[in-house]
């Protein structure tokens, strides 16, 4: 079979060694097949990368929707639950329905996940990245005309469309108003683990605001932590060094509720505050707290809009979408440091 083609139903039964209709049957669950045939069809389904047209047979035959699957690192993350409803609204509107699961950042989980919506043929394929999944099982079916999309992180071994955020921009951007306001002690509270993508460009944005205005990278000042309670351990740890920071920088929206409540146990009003990503109730919180935005709607949409592009033909080279982050001004990144206080 040539490479550029996409496979048929023949090509799984011959494959397989058996009829084209017994394919059928196993794929559309119409009719009775062995355990054993069964395993075999499937196998040779994601082996060859087959994609039925179910657009087609949702047409002749009245079928459910088509299913597109989402994998996403946590389901109780607000920003994640944007993302999908953002993708939902789009893609519903071709009648598509979404499917989704969570991989809690583990690589083999994710891959589980992967295979479970690959065996329950969807029409498209979106994943947030794990950190140290690799993606190259996925070539096959991207070949046959999968559309697959990367969101908030770009995939490992293999070439296709990304949605991101512009998250060294946007930490630089929010870093740089903290040295706006005199502030030269500035601290990073950053996601674990530390090879994550967003991890690593907003550190990136951090440590390029710090050298743009004289000021030394000090590696005693950042900090990592995966939830609240580690966010505010860290908190902590920062706040009682010997030379504390005036500031702090909360590199995603766990670590910044997590950092606002150890500020506010501890009673320290004195810390100016900048978080990566919006927050329930942000506005609610005294100061209101500053952020970095980012839009997961949009995120959603320009996922869900380059899938469907892709599964009504485009065949143009794999692109990255950034979407822009914002900075929001609340007050709490706003109070001036200590010495300019003082003056």
């Amino acid at each position: 079979m040539a490479a550029s083609r996409r496979p048929t139903l023949a090509d799984v039964a011959r494959e397989v060694g058996v009829s084209a209709k017994t394919v059928s049957r196993v794929l559309n669950e119409d009719g009775p097949a062995s355990a054993r045939t069964r395993e075999q069809v499937l196998a040779a389904v994601a082996r060859l990368g087959f994609q039925p047209n179910l657009m087609a047979r949702n047409i002749r035959v009245g079928g459910p929707d088509t299913t597109i699957g989402l994998v996403i690192p946590d389901l109780a993350n607000p920003f994640f639950g944007a993302v999908a409803r953002a993708i939902e609204d789009t893609v519903g509107e071709r009648g598509l329905t979404l499917l989704m699961g969570s991989s809690a950042d583990d690589a083999g989980r994710e891959r589980a996940l992967t295979d479970k919506f690959l065996a329950r043929r969807v029409s498209i394929l979106m994943i947030v990245p794990s950190v140290g999944a690799d993606h190259s099982h996925l070539k096959s079916h991207r070949a046959a005309g999968l559309p697959v999309v990367f969101l908030d992180r770009p995939g490992v071994g293999l070439s296709t469309d990304s949605i991101v955020s512009s998250n060294r921009a946007g930490a630089h951007d929010g870093v740089a108003h903290l040295v706006a306001h005199g502030h030269r002690r500035i601290g990073f509270i950053g996601d674990l683990p530390v090879k994550l993508y967003t991890r690593r460009e907003r550190l990136a944005g951090y440590r390029t605001a710090l050298q743009e205005a004289g000021l030394s990278y000090d590696r005693s000042l950042v900090a990592n932590a995966h939830d609240q309670q580690g966010a505010a351990t860290a908190t902590a740890g920062l706040l009682g060094l010997a030379d504390p920071p005036t500031a702090l920088f909360a590199g995603n929206n766990m670590v910044a509720l997590g950092l606002v409540a150890e500020l506010a146990r501890s009673n320290r009003k004195d810390i100016a505050v900048v978080a990566f990503d919006d927050v329930p109730l942000a506005e609610a919180l005294e100061p209101a707290l500053t952020v970095v935005a980012q839009d997961p709607e949009e995120i959603g949409r320009a996922a869900a809009a380059t899938a469907l592009s892709r599964l009504d033909g485009d065949r143009s080279r794999a692109r990255t979408i950034t979407v822009p982050t914002r900075l929001i001004v609340r007050g709490s990144a706003e109070r001036p440091a200590p010495a300019l206080q003082e003056a």
